[in-house]
């Protein structure tokens, strides 16, 4: 499926499409799992009189996973779209929806045959009015819905929504459409075209102030990215995505702004790693990725944070434990490792389940390396609207700012 590999919530790419105001999910019985919703409702009833009777014990709550409360924040915003997102993907439920994110179903179990249906698909989950939120079939004639001609990102019912929402989405157009083309190229991520290959840095890494002294290091940057546009999957992307195909140097910037994307974890963590001084190429190093979800691992190759590499040439050794409810079963699904990672080598493993749980299991039991820097990604911390974190970093080195999602064991 396209989309949703480096997005929180409901595995949607771009974050929030445009809602106005502070709108956090309130989770509903519904949406909560049976235990949760079992101790919800004994809560809610009545005692009743007579005799009494043994203390039950009371079932277990458990809170809800991260990509639920994505499907329980767009019902929230617009009503009804988590079942038009399972309906359109052929889905019965959200445990479908799951086991799709798991990598345990593929797309054609979900009703997609051919690349013009898997995008055409996907935009229909994004049909609905930014002004009244209904959708399709809540409307009188479900073909009204007209998209926003400058931002190609939003739907409107009408002449009458569109202009009372632009107050609103003036202030969002220009970037929504970034957005709207993303969401498209970043499929290539999905076949491997994006990122590109990249090369050993030639500047030390505090040197590197921003995105631009990155893509300064990397050469034939220019041929690299002309290879990206005038690939096959880029030739079948505009050929089903039922949209023109954008001028060239729209898409060099949007293929960009993905590659940005798409190694922004890595430098996190190697910016981590410089700002509570822990010298790579002094020791091996173990960093635990912890609240680890579908966000951080679907379709995560062996060679994702090689990046790494390329920023610490010579480096002792690395692994990155991935620790959480909602890992993906993949090529990192593997044992974390007892002994130091292989010199000059950035070893992915994973853990499928609570922190906690692994740092009794394994760590205390030396079945784990201890960590050397603890990592949390917040789901809406990046991507190409969010400010370059290298240059937020780069800018903050001679006092560092306490950094509650960074911290070193």
């Amino acid at each position: 499926m396209a989309g949703g590999r480096r997005r929180g919530g409901g595995g949607r790419r771009g974050g929030p499409r445009q809602h106005p105001g502070n709108q956090e999910p309130t989770p509903s019985p519904a949406s909560l799992s049976p235990a949760a919703t079992m101790a919800q409702q004994n809560a809610g009833t009545a005692p009743k009189t007579g005799r009494p009777k043994k203390p039950m014990e009371e079932p277990v709550a458990r809170a809800p996973d991260v990509d639920s409360l994505g499907f329980q924040a767009m019902d929230r915003n617009v009503p009804g779209l988590s079942h038009v997102i399972l309906q359109k993907l052929n889905m019965k439920s959200y445990e479908d929806y799951k086991s799709a994110m798991d990598g345990r179903k593929s797309g054609r179990d979900f009703g997609i045959r051919t690349y013009f249906d898997m995008f055409q698909k996907m935009e229909d989950t994004f049909k609905f009015c930014a002004e009244c939120k209904k959708l399709p079939d809540a409307l009188p004639d479900p073909k009204s819905l007209r998209r926003c001609k400058r931002c190609q990102n939003v739907y409107y019912c009408g002449v009458a929504c569109q202009r009372a929402n632009w107050p609103l989405h003036k202030k969002f157009c220009k970037k929504l459409k970034l957005v709207a083309l993303d969401r498209l190229v970043e499929w290539l991520i999905f076949t491997g075209d994006i990122p590109f290959p990249t090369e050993t840095w030639t500047k030390p890494a505090q040197d590197v102030e921003g995105w631009e002294d990155w893509f300064s290091m990397q050469g034939q940057l220019e041929e690299k990215l002309g290879a990206i546009l005038a690939g096959r999957y880029m030739t079948l992307l505009w050929a089903n995505a039922g949209k023109p195909r954008p001028e060239d140097g729209e898409l060099r910037e949007s293929v960009r702004r993905l590659v940005t994307d798409f190694h922004s974890r890595p430098l996190t963590i190697g910016l981590g790693l410089r700002l509570f001084s822990i010298d790579p190429l002094a020791k091996a190093l173990t960093v635990h990725v912890v609240g680890a979800s579908h966000v951080e691992t679907l379709n995560t190759r062996l060679t994702d944070y090689d990046e790494l590499t390329r920023m610490f040439p010579g480096h002792r050794g690395m692994e990155l434990v991935m620790v959480g409810v909602d890992v993906v079963d993949g090529p990192i699904m593997r044992p974390p490792l007892a002994t130091p990672a292989p010199q000059g080598r950035v070893y992915l493993s994973s853990y499928k389940g609570l922190y906690h749980d692994f740092w009794e299991s394994h760590v205390e039991t030396k079945l784990a390396a201890r960590p050397d820097l603890v990592v949390g990604f917040h789901p809406g911390e990046h991507g190409p609207a969010a400010p370059s974190i290298l240059a937020q970093l780069a800018s903050n080195r001679a006092h560092p700012p306490p950094l509650p999602a960074v911290s070193r064991s």
